[in-house]
């Protein structure tokens, strides 16, 4: 949510470090590649610039970023969904060793996200701080689970690696992780109930959803006429519901046109195929995407497995009903601002996204409700609802 919790407790005043790997915005070689005309700047060192936000002073930010690209690096190399598994476990010890060593200043309380937590709060712990992790997505075990499910449905989309044994470890440091929590934070409900299901502590969770910025704003243009506008954003996989997309796509092939923005994580054989059924954009920057946002009259996210997926909180600030499932972890509520669907019930999803295609009122309707569901989508209402808890829980 680019950098929202270290700002928000700087704004609060409550901020004496952020950690992270790279940031451009501090002195150093990651600012000089700002130096570059925009027109020659690669896609990546694009995406690298936006690592840097106003409001972080440089003498409350340590980066690391050396350890950013040989994080990078590692992740590149890496083959096979274990091979990926392996750089962010590295990573996740590596980081914590990190800012173990280099210490908590004068800190009361420390938060950390999970998989990249477990050295930090157990240090934190051991010096009697307050410590709080923010589980980002349902539980490894539950998201291993549903994405064995998506490969089975769906075989020969994406590459097929036997067993990952690195999976369990980062499952069971999560559990760990939890354990050295005072507090869980998690940004929806889904991923609450998966922490009760793996047996964990939901005595100690909270759920906060989230925000995003003010520039995701309500896009007042009258809607088409003509194909409804239905637009996905996020990395084209089985996890985001790509094989879900193809066949609702397929079933409204002449009534909606497709577009999916991000990056391409499948096989050529489907790759091919969803290309000719929706147009694939590939990666693009993250100031960029506002214009894919105008273009589209519906948002659609049947997504198998996420924590709270900010692009459904940005459709709706950009005042786009949603078509989404419960394991979004999505603020949408159903028949008001969108529609909340079954994963893989793909002729339920066709029929509402047929229904805002012929019922344009309704489409109006509903884009007018997530509109004004736009503020408490803010920062600003995060913020409130994020310091509402912490200072309930550290009486700040």
């Amino acid at each position: 949510m680019h950098y929202a919790v270290p700002r928000l407790l700087q704004a609060a005043g409550w901020l004496e470090r952020f950690y992270t790997d790279i940031y451009a915005g501090q002195a150093g070689w990651p600012r000089l590649l700002a130096a570059l005309p925009e027109k020659c700047a690669p896609s990546g060192i694009r995406r690298l610039l936006g690592r840097a936000t106003a409001g972080l002073p440089d003498e409350h930010i340590k980066s690391y970023p050396f350890f950013g690209v040989a994080y990078y690096a590692r992740r590149k190399r890496a083959v096979s969904p274990e091979a990926m598994d392996k750089s962010h476990l590295w990573a996740g010890k590596a980081f914590g060793a990190k800012v173990v060593r280099d210490g908590f200043g004068n800190a009361r309380a420390v938060y950390a996200f999970n998989t990249a937590a477990l050295e930090i709060l157990s240090a934190a712990r051991q010096r009697g701080l307050f410590t709080v992790v923010e589980q980002t997505i349902v539980p490894r075990t539950i998201e291993e689970a549903l994405l064995a499910e998506g490969r089975a449905r769906y075989g020969g989309w994406e590459p097929e690696h036997g067993q990952n044994a690195t999976a369990a470890a980062l499952a069971h440091r999560e559990r760990d992780e939890w354990e050295q929590a005072d507090l869980i934070v998690c940004g929806s409900e889904f991923v609450r109930a998966g922490i009760q299901q793996c047996g964990g502590p939901v005595e100690r969770c909270v759920v906060v959803p989230y925000g995003v910025d003010t520039h995701f704003a309500p896009n007042l243009r009258e809607r088409s006429k003509g194909p409804l506008r239905v637009l996905t954003v996020g990395q084209v996989g089985l996890r985001k519901g790509a094989g879900t997309v193809l066949e609702v796509a397929k079933a409204l092939r002449g009534t909606a046109e497709f577009r999916w923005v991000g990056p391409v994580s499948l096989l050529d054989g489907a790759r091919t195929e969803m290309n000719r059924h929706m147009e694939l954009t590939g990666m693009v920057a993250r100031n960029d995407i506002l214009q894919h946002y105008a273009w589209a009259d519906v948002f659609f996210l049947p997504s198998i497995c996420e924590g709270s997926a900010t692009v459904t909180y940005e459709a709706l600030a950009c005042g786009l009903p949603v078509v989404t499932t419960p394991n979004a972890g999505s603020t949408v509520r159903d028949g008001v601002n969108g529609f909340i669907v079954p994963i893989y019930d793909c002729p339920a999803m066709a029929g509402r996204l047929r229904q805002l295609h012929d019922d344009r009122a309704l489409l109006i309707r509903l884009g007018q409700a997530a509109a004004l569901h736009a503020e408490e989508l803010s920062l600003t209402a995060y913020q409130k609802r994020f310091l509402a808890v912490m200072e309930q829980r550290l009486k700040f």
